[in-house]
């Protein structure tokens, strides 16, 4: 019997804060320009969330039945370790979905702007079709582009917009920030799991361009943020703290070069890539978080 705790698990809750960062850029944005909606800004954290845990159900679902997560290094998933029935599993992803559907359509009535529902739309197919499907996108290396753009400008500009009507250049600059710390989320999993993706047809952009690229990939990835942080700063000075907060990034950008030089001497990895995904995940939080203040003050 699957319990709560099984639930909770597959919902990945380390990943949820690439929903809450980007709605809380977006709204610090709309907040800027004296148009933030505590209503549209927490219906948009509620599309965001359900979006987001949608999609790693439906990859748990769709993973587990093609047999990818079997040998995983990372933490067991529902489908593959039998904790739950692949059709509860998806049904769970639809339910998600339907939540974010329904939230959404109350910010497009709130907004006024119909055409934001085919956005909503292309983003449940996309979160979908990331591992679903006979041909899904995520193992044909495009993973990292798609996150990029839903859990960045999509989301960030998306909420500034239904809240202000309008973006901004530097708004934009703060959701590539953002964007950029998601796509580090998932490249520490596709480094860690390489091999078994590479052995189960799973050509993710860690598989396609090999372990050493990938990692300095990932180091460029990581160190962009403090960039983007200082360019919203000149509108917004106070986005400063992002940069502060950011900092950490060069220890994850030399510590997954590290791993990498261990994997090469003894033939498998060190280990410490559970210790960056953690930390990351909190700096990605933080550093959304200071910057959503910075943008705000």
């Amino acid at each position: 019997m699957t319990t709560a705790a099984d639930w909770v698990a597959g919902a990945r809750p380390r990943t949820l804060w690439t929903a809450v960062s980007p709605v809380a850029v977006g709204s610090a944005s709309a907040g800027a320009m004296g148009m933030f909606a505590i209503d549209t800004a927490l219906l948009a954290l509620v599309v965001a969330l359900g979006l987001q845990v949608g999609s790693n159900y439906a990859n748990d679902y769709s993973d587990g039945i093609r047999g990818t997560d079997v040998d995983r290094i990372g933490p067991d998933r529902l489908v593959a370790t039998g904790k739950a029935t692949p059709t509860a599993v998806k049904g769970a992803a639809f339910v998600s979905f339907a939540v974010a559907a329904l939230a959404g359509i109350f910010v497009v009535f709130l907004a006024g702007a119909l055409w934001l529902l085919l956005l909503g739309l292309f983003a449940i197919i996309a979160a979908w079709t990331y591992t679903g499907t006979d041909r899904p996108y995520g193992y044909a290396g495009w993973g990292e582009v798609a996150v990029f753009a839903f859990f960045g400008p999509v989301a960030v500009l998306g909420t500034m917009y239904v809240q202000a009507g309008d973006i901004t250049w530097w708004a934009i600059a703060a959701s590539v920030g953002v964007g950029l710390y998601a796509v580090a989320l998932l490249m520490v999993n596709n480094i860690r799991d390489l091999d078994t993706d590479a052995a189960a047809g799973k050509r993710t952009l860690a598989v396609k361009i090999g372990s050493h690229r990938a990692r300095q990939v990932f180091a460029a990835v990581v160190l962009l943020p403090v960039l983007c942080a200082v360019v919203v700063a000149f509108v917004h000075p106070w986005a400063l703290l992002a940069t502060v907060v950011a900092l950490p990034s060069l220890y994850f950008a030399i510590a997954m070069r590290i791993d990498g030089a261990v994997r090469e001497q003894v033939g498998m990895p060190s280990g410490g890539l559970k210790v960056i995904f953690a930390g990351l995940s909190a700096v990605g939080l933080v550093y959304g978080l200071a910057l959503a203040l910075g943008i705000a003050l």
